[in-house]
């Protein structure tokens, strides 16, 4: 059965997961392939074509493809100017995706193209106005207004892990300040906290784990135990979260706030005392209108605003 599909391409430091969609959102196939670094990410362009090419089904065609890269891009040519953990530098993806598969291509960074697919597809329930916040190894964002990513001036809007949650004494971060959000509400940030607050409690729960075994899972299961260094590791992580959320919100007045990444995992473990504290800090009525949910597609969010990106560029195509 012949089909219109587009491809959604999401490229990550081991592996480029990508997919086929149709223009209603079902997903057709999915796959992934290995990122082959070598030579600064030279053949990546040429991979995914080829396995593009491959995996189409027979009688299909590809009208556009959307792609979540790392790293600063350039958003409307879609030029990455420094990407680490490929080796990109000054790389016109865009053009050259284009030029390989001779359609449309779209490109964006992946929290932004999580938000799009949450929005599209998972908890966002189609609203024009979320803020997407994720929690991994990081803090990672994604700004919806008026059904559009908020970009900011040069492609920075979005940065909610790096905004100072603790002006002085704080822990350094990637980005080279101290202090930042995701030193203390990220996964790393939590497993950092519960660290150094175990060793306050030798009875603590959390004196039983290996280094290996101290996980945010492994956390909030000791909190659920009752045990009062990990109530208290993730009571700061959620105070911390939750101000800065409520502040973000005041501002954008967003009608959905969806926490993805690992971290989301623990439910409302996590979303019940991060509501709370929410509360404290927002104005009623921005209370009122926002709804804290949880992300529905996990790993897929980002394949998802991928291809909704394709969409869109392959309307305004066809409308010029």
């Amino acid at each position: 059965m012949e089909q219109d599909l587009f491809a959604g391409i999401d490229i990550g430091g081991t592996s480029v997961k990508l997919a086929f969609l149709t223009r209603a959102g079902e997903m057709i196939k999915k796959w992934e392939i290995p990122t082959d670094r070598q030579d600064n990410g030279a053949r990546i362009v040429d991979d995914i074509t080829l396995s593009i090419s491959k995996e189409l089904p027979s009688e299909s065609s590809l009208l556009g493809a959307g792609v979540g890269a790392p790293g600063f891009i350039e958003m409307e040519t879609g030029f990455i100017y420094h990407a680490v953990n490929i080796g990109w530098r000054d790389y016109p993806l865009k053009d050259e995706l284009e030029k390989a598969l001779g359609v449309v291509v779209r490109i964006d960074n992946d929290a932004n193209l999580a938000a799009l697919g949450e929005k599209w597809k998972g908890a966002g329930d189609g609203t024009n106005e979320e803020l997407f916040v994720t929690l991994g190894t990081g803090v990672g964002g994604g700004i919806i207004t008026r059904g559009q990513i908020l970009h900011g001036e040069n492609g920075m809007g979005g940065e909610i892990g790096h905004i100072t949650s603790i002006r002085e004494g704080g822990a350094p971060c990637n980005c080279g300040k101290f202090g930042c959000l995701e030193t203390v509400s990220s996964a790393t940030g939590i497993v950092r906290l519960a660290k150094e607050k175990r060793t306050e409690n030798q009875s603590s729960l959390l004196n039983q784990l290996e280094e290996n075994e101290l996980t945010t899972k492994a956390i909030f299961e000791a909190a659920e135990k009752g045990d009062t260094v990990a109530r208290a590791v993730i009571k700061e992580a959620v105070e911390h979260l939750g101000y800065a959320i409520a502040n973000l919100a005041n501002a954008l007045n967003p009608a959905k706030i969806i926490i993805g990444g690992g971290v989301s995992k623990a439910g409302d473990s996590l979303l019940v005392p991060l509501r709370e504290v929410f509360n404290q800090y927002a104005l009623e009525r921005v209370a009122e209108s926002a709804e804290i949910k949880q992300a529905h597609l996990g790993n897929d969010a980002g394949i998802y605003g991928a291809v909704w990106l394709a969409i869109q560029a392959q309307k305004e195509e066809i409308t010029r």
